[in-house]
């Protein structure tokens, strides 16, 4: 007991060595710092949500208004009439991206979850050179595989279907990495103690590994729902009733000054689902980048 009370008193003073002795005025200075920059980082997107409202003759004083003289939803109505007019279905473009967004990232966190273990917790023969492998493949561009992508797709009777996109996003190697430096955290002795009790693989892998993994796969669910809800024109799909939201919608955007207001409406509709998405999600998001040593 006094061996107990001796190591609370310890562990206080070095709390309060530790603790910072900082004035009112440093404490105001720190919050009118962050104020400053938090501002700056949302006025953007304050921006294009206002944009959104304003008449066409508004969207061009310059310098720009960070309020409505004006509001209107007609930028919202013509980006209806005009995908109204299509010649495919304003649904077809949201199933599309519904579609390829749900699957893709629901498919990229068991792949990507499914070849991380392994890695992280069996010591086979080869598995540090499999991961080296993983880990340099993140270096390089899409651009780069592009060629040698587009004739593997070809050759398998991939191009113009959903397997041409779904299935180099199931395979995407940041999963896996993101993933394993996480299961690496876990105790061998938790493992070992379900082994003995007579738990399978299975079992360990989707009963003990995936829970304690949580905070990995929400971070990947952002950072795959950011990149498949937004993707656009994919150089293996050429039918129109097989491309995306953000296609259909960035194609209205290219008819220049005249549809700015709709550009606006566009830009709003597009962020809604990854913004939603990080909300939901956020309080995880810097703990599996910081645990897994992804920061940008």
């Amino acid at each position: 007991m006094y061996e107990k009370v001796k190591e609370q008193k310890r562990r206080k003073r070095l709390f309060r060595a530790k603790k910072v002795n900082r004035t009112v005025g440093g404490n105001i200075m720190v919050a009118l710092f962050l104020t400053v920059i938090g501002a700056f980082t949302a006025a953007p997107l304050f921006l294009a949500i206002i944009n959104s409202f304003k008449p066409l003759n508004e969207l061009w004083i310059f310098p720009p208004k960070f309020y409505v003289m004006n509001p209107t939803f007609q930028n919202y109505s013509d980006l209806l009439t005009v995908m109204n007019d299509s010649v495919v279905p304003l649904l077809r473009y949201v199933f599309n991206t519904l579609l390829i967004t749900i699957l893709g990232t629901v498919g990229q966190i068991i792949f990507g979850s499914m070849c991380a273990y392994p890695l992280a917790k069996h010591n086979f023969p080869g598995h540090q050179i499999y991961f080296k492998i993983i880990f340099f493949s993140l270096m390089f561009s899409t651009a780069v595989t592009a060629i040698p992508s587009y004739l593997v797709m070809a050759k398998l009777g991939w191009i113009d279907t959903y397997l041409a996109i779904l299935v180099p996003v199931l395979g995407s190697t940041m999963g896996v990495y993101l993933m394993k430096q996480f299961m690496e955290q876990i105790h061998d002795a938790m493992l070992e103690a379900a082994r003995i009790d007579g738990a399978s693989e299975y079992c360990i892998f989707w009963k003990i590994v995936m829970p304690n993994v949580k905070a990995a796969w929400l971070t990947l669910i952002v950072f795959a729902v950011q990149s498949l809800w937004s993707m656009g024109a994919n150089p293996y799909i050429y039918s129109e009733e097989l491309k995306t939201l953000n296609y259909a919608l960035g194609q209205i955007m290219t008819a220049g000054i005249a549809r700015a207001g709709i550009g606006s409406a566009v830009a709003v509709i597009m962020m809604i689902v990854p913004i939603t998405v990080f909300i939901i999600t956020q309080s995880n998001v810097i703990e599996g980048m910081a645990s897994a040593g992804v920061k940008e």
